[in-house]
Protein backbone atom coordinates (compact mmCIF):
# COMPACT_ATOMS: atom_id res chain seq x y z
CA UNK A 1 0.00 0.00 0.00
CA UNK A 2 1.46 3.58 -0.95
CA UNK A 3 2.08 5.50 2.10
CA UNK A 4 0.70 9.23 2.56
CA UNK A 5 1.01 11.13 5.74
CA UNK A 6 -1.69 13.14 7.52
CA UNK A 7 -2.10 16.89 6.01
CA UNK A 8 0.25 19.59 7.76
CA UNK A 9 0.65 23.18 7.05
CA UNK A 10 4.34 23.27 8.21
CA UNK A 11 7.58 22.81 6.46
CA UNK A 12 9.20 19.42 7.30
CA UNK A 13 11.25 19.03 9.91
CA UNK A 14 14.16 18.01 7.97
CA UNK A 15 14.96 19.14 4.62
CA UNK A 16 16.05 16.70 2.03
CA UNK A 17 17.31 18.51 -1.06
CA UNK A 18 18.41 22.26 -0.99
CA UNK A 19 15.62 23.19 -3.11
CA UNK A 20 13.01 21.68 -0.79
CA UNK A 21 14.69 24.22 1.87
CA UNK A 22 14.46 27.19 -0.55
CA UNK A 23 10.50 26.34 -0.90
CA UNK A 24 9.39 26.40 2.52
CA UNK A 25 11.38 29.41 3.14
CA UNK A 26 9.98 31.43 0.00
CA UNK A 27 6.31 30.17 1.20
CA UNK A 28 6.97 31.47 4.17
CA UNK A 29 8.54 34.39 3.13
CA UNK A 30 5.70 35.31 0.91
CA UNK A 31 3.30 34.33 3.68
CA UNK A 32 1.55 31.77 1.28
CA UNK A 33 -0.23 28.82 2.50
CA UNK A 34 -0.01 25.33 1.94
CA UNK A 35 -1.32 22.06 2.64
CA UNK A 36 1.43 19.07 2.41
CA UNK A 37 1.96 15.75 3.03
CA UNK A 38 5.00 12.87 2.90
CA UNK A 39 4.75 9.96 1.04
CA UNK A 40 6.62 6.62 -0.38
CA UNK A 41 8.33 7.79 -3.35
CA UNK A 42 6.33 9.10 -6.07
CA UNK A 43 7.60 8.99 -9.38
CA UNK A 44 4.38 8.20 -11.95
CA UNK A 45 0.94 9.86 -12.26
CA UNK A 46 -0.66 6.82 -11.01
CA UNK A 47 1.61 7.17 -7.63
CA UNK A 48 -0.23 10.68 -7.38
CA UNK A 49 -3.67 9.54 -7.22
CA UNK A 50 -3.97 8.66 -3.25
CA UNK A 51 -1.97 12.29 -2.96
CA UNK A 52 -4.58 13.62 -4.92
CA UNK A 53 -7.45 12.42 -2.53
CA UNK A 54 -5.47 12.88 0.53
CA UNK A 55 -5.00 16.96 -0.51
CA UNK A 56 -8.31 17.26 -2.63
CA UNK A 57 -6.76 18.63 -5.73
CA UNK A 58 -5.39 17.49 -9.30
CA UNK A 59 -1.74 17.07 -8.94
CA UNK A 60 0.25 18.97 -12.19
CA UNK A 61 1.97 17.04 -14.59
CA UNK A 62 5.69 18.54 -14.66
CA UNK A 63 7.92 18.45 -17.82
CA UNK A 64 11.60 19.39 -18.69
CA UNK A 65 12.01 19.70 -22.23
CA UNK A 66 15.10 20.76 -24.46
CA UNK A 67 15.79 21.20 -27.81
CA UNK A 68 17.89 18.61 -29.68
CA UNK A 69 21.27 21.04 -28.96
CA UNK A 70 20.15 21.29 -25.18
CA UNK A 71 20.69 25.31 -25.52
CA UNK A 72 16.54 25.94 -25.14
CA UNK A 73 14.38 24.47 -22.11
CA UNK A 74 11.51 24.22 -21.17
CA UNK A 75 9.38 23.15 -17.62
CA UNK A 76 5.20 22.31 -19.00
CA UNK A 77 2.82 22.30 -16.65
CA UNK A 78 -0.22 20.45 -17.95
CA UNK A 79 -3.21 18.55 -16.54
CA UNK A 80 -1.83 14.85 -14.69
CA UNK A 81 -4.26 13.32 -17.42
CA UNK A 82 -3.05 14.58 -20.29
CA UNK A 83 -0.43 12.48 -22.89
CA UNK A 84 2.14 14.41 -23.58
CA UNK A 85 3.54 15.05 -27.82
CA UNK A 86 6.66 16.70 -28.26
CA UNK A 87 5.11 17.36 -31.78
CA UNK A 88 1.90 19.24 -30.44
CA UNK A 89 4.06 21.43 -28.13
CA UNK A 90 6.16 22.17 -30.35
CA UNK A 91 3.65 23.70 -32.67
CA UNK A 92 1.72 24.90 -30.18
CA UNK A 93 4.98 27.64 -29.15
CA UNK A 94 6.00 27.39 -32.71
CA UNK A 95 9.90 26.25 -31.53
CA UNK A 96 11.82 23.11 -33.28
CA UNK A 97 11.03 20.19 -31.51
CA UNK A 98 11.40 19.36 -28.19
CA UNK A 99 12.23 16.17 -26.45
CA UNK A 100 12.87 15.02 -22.29
CA UNK A 101 15.67 16.50 -21.29
CA UNK A 102 18.46 14.46 -19.66
CA UNK A 103 18.54 13.54 -15.87
CA UNK A 104 21.64 14.95 -15.31
CA UNK A 105 20.38 18.73 -16.75
CA UNK A 106 17.18 18.31 -14.99
CA UNK A 107 19.06 18.08 -11.81
CA UNK A 108 21.39 20.88 -12.82
CA UNK A 109 19.00 23.26 -14.13
CA UNK A 110 15.99 22.03 -11.59
CA UNK A 111 17.94 20.49 -8.82
CA UNK A 112 15.53 17.93 -8.45
CA UNK A 113 15.66 14.33 -10.32
CA UNK A 114 13.50 12.47 -12.20
CA UNK A 115 9.56 12.52 -10.57
CA UNK A 116 10.39 15.79 -8.84
CA UNK A 117 9.83 18.46 -11.47
CA UNK A 118 8.53 21.42 -10.01
CA UNK A 119 7.74 25.13 -10.84
CA UNK A 120 9.94 25.77 -7.89
CA UNK A 121 12.57 24.74 -9.35
CA UNK A 122 12.21 28.60 -10.69
CA UNK A 123 14.10 29.41 -7.45
CA UNK A 124 16.95 28.09 -8.93
CA UNK A 125 16.79 29.43 -12.33
CA UNK A 126 18.28 32.98 -11.53
CA UNK A 127 19.20 33.55 -15.23
CA UNK A 128 15.92 32.73 -16.43
CA UNK A 129 17.40 30.01 -19.29
CA UNK A 130 14.28 27.79 -18.49
CA UNK A 131 11.10 28.89 -19.96
CA UNK A 132 7.77 28.44 -17.77
CA UNK A 133 4.94 27.30 -19.79
CA UNK A 134 1.68 26.14 -18.20
CA UNK A 135 -1.34 24.61 -20.15
CA UNK A 136 -4.53 26.97 -19.37
CA UNK A 137 -6.43 23.67 -18.11
CA UNK A 138 -4.20 23.92 -15.35
CA UNK A 139 -5.30 27.75 -14.76
CA UNK A 140 -8.84 27.35 -14.31
CA UNK A 141 -8.19 24.87 -11.36
CA UNK A 142 -8.43 26.68 -7.71
CA UNK A 143 -5.61 24.47 -6.39
CA UNK A 144 -2.22 23.74 -7.48
CA UNK A 145 -0.74 20.16 -6.48
CA UNK A 146 2.95 19.91 -7.42
CA UNK A 147 6.31 18.12 -5.72
CA UNK A 148 8.20 20.02 -2.95
CA UNK A 149 11.42 19.19 -5.20
CA UNK A 150 11.08 15.93 -3.57
CA UNK A 151 9.83 12.20 -4.76
CA UNK A 152 8.66 11.96 -1.40
CA UNK A 153 6.79 15.17 -0.63
CA UNK A 154 3.51 17.02 -2.14
CA UNK A 155 1.63 19.77 -1.55
CA UNK A 156 -1.21 21.94 -2.59
CA UNK A 157 -0.88 25.85 -3.25
CA UNK A 158 -3.68 28.41 -4.60
CA UNK A 159 -2.76 28.32 -8.19
CA UNK A 160 -3.54 32.31 -7.92
CA UNK A 161 -0.39 32.26 -5.37
CA UNK A 162 1.95 30.42 -7.84
CA UNK A 163 0.83 32.79 -11.06
CA UNK A 164 0.52 36.40 -9.31
CA UNK A 165 3.03 36.05 -6.54
CA UNK A 166 5.64 33.16 -6.71
CA UNK A 167 6.72 33.32 -10.58
CA UNK A 168 7.06 37.23 -10.44
CA UNK A 169 9.21 36.44 -7.30
CA UNK A 170 10.98 34.86 -9.22
CA UNK A 171 11.19 37.22 -12.25
CA UNK A 172 9.62 34.23 -14.34
CA UNK A 173 6.69 35.43 -16.68
CA UNK A 174 5.20 32.44 -17.71
CA UNK A 175 3.69 31.20 -21.11
CA UNK A 176 0.49 30.37 -21.59
CA UNK A 177 -0.64 27.57 -23.88
CA UNK A 178 -3.81 25.79 -25.02
CA UNK A 179 -3.04 22.32 -25.39
CA UNK A 180 -6.02 19.84 -26.14
CA UNK A 181 -5.25 16.30 -27.61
Amino acid sequence: MFFVSKIDTKAPEQFHTGLQEKVYQTLQELQIPFARVDTDEAITMEDCVQINAKLDMKMVKTLFLCNRQQTAFYLFITSGDKPFRAKDFSAALDIARVSFAPAELMEQKLGTKIGAATVFSALLDTENAVQIVFDRDVLSEEWYGCSDGTTTGYMKVKTDQILHRFLPYTKHAPSLLRYDL
